[in-house]
């Protein structure tokens, strides 16, 4: 029986074509759709025309009406600058005539994989949307129903930007901010095994300098200031303004952001350097440092 089982037997259902006019028809209906010309749209949609989004939708879900997706479409047309709407970059469309048709009417298929791009107006919200749509064309050439599978979040962002809220507080006094100049205080003092101490063990390390900007780890990192303290001598980190430290509640995380002018001395021809450095800490709910951002010119340092 094995023979049989793995070589079951095959029917076609159809053909896919790469060129076909239901293809033509779903491309200007979308240039129209972008230019905001809904009776160009509407010549392209049947008078029953239904959508739907299957990623919103329920089985109960009557759809949208072919007036009522004029109106939605206007509304990505007059609320979007650089509004654009085109194929995924490696994909096409492609137009299904199937041998067994549920309506009866001959109708074709046409799928795309698509990219709504534009910026809203108002909110300056990003739309960079990935989409797939699915198109009935009827056998008179016009569009009767679209499956628009779309994620609703972008829509939703651009709501929430017409109102204000917080995102939790900004301290200028806090004891991670006591942590954090305990921590260049152990640098500045040359007892870096104190220094580390303030980090997880599992902290990362980014350098804005670096040729591909990749997170190293703790012992890396520890490398890399030995490396750096066999040709530099740190005098003293001297505070530009003061540390905030943020407790964000979305994502329930902390983030230190301080500024400073490091003094260093050059051992080679001991001359004096002073390299402006902005830090980016990350800090866990133990309250160690798991990343930290390390912004400066190293240029002059040369």
């Amino acid at each position: 029986m094995l023979p049989f089982i793995g070589f079951g037997q095959k029917k076609e259902n159809g053909k896919i074509y790469i060129e076909h006019p239901a293809i033509n028809v779903v491309d200007a209906f979308t240039k129209a759709m972008v230019s905001g010309d809904t009776v160009a749209m509407a010549k392209h949609m049947t008078d029953d025309f239904i959508s739907y989004n299957p990623v919103t939708s329920t089985q109960f879900d009557k759809g949208t009406t072919k007036s009522q997706f004029l109106r939605n479409a206007m509304v990505w047309h007059d609320q979007l600058d650089y509004y654009s709407i085109k194929a995924m970059e490696g994909s096409y469309p492609d137009a299904f005539e199937y041998a067994k048709d549920p309506s009866d009417n001959n109708a074709v298929t046409v799928e795309s994989w698509d990219i709504l791009k534009g910026v809203h107006k108002t909110t300056g919200v990003k739309a960079d949307m990935l989409m797939h749509r699915a198109f009935t064309i009827t056998k008179g050439n016009k569009i009767r129903r679209a499956m628009l599978y779309v994620n609703p979040e972008v829509g939703n962002e651009i709501g929430r930007g017409f109102s204000e809220r917080t995102n939790g507080t900004i301290y200028s006094q806090h004891a991670n901010i006591n942590s954090l100049r305990l921590m260049l205080a152990a640098a500045e003092n040359g007892a870096f095994e104190k220094y580390y101490s303030f980090f997880s063990d599992d902290a990362t390390f980014n350098d804005i300098n670096a040729d591909i900007f990749k997170a190293i780890s703790l012992e890396d990192d520890q490398a890399q200031k030995k490396a750096f303290l066999e040709n530099f001598d740190i005098v003293a980190f001297e505070p530009i303004g003061y540390p905030d430290y943020m407790h964000y509640e979305m994502g329930n995380s902390g983030v230190l952001y301080s500024w400073w002018n490091l003094h260093l001395t050059r051992k080679s021809d001991k001359k004096e350097i002073e390299l402006p450095i902005h830090y980016q800490h990350n800090v866990n709910k133990d309250g160690k440092f798991n990343n930290v951002i390390s912004y400066y010119n190293a240029a002059l340092l040369k």
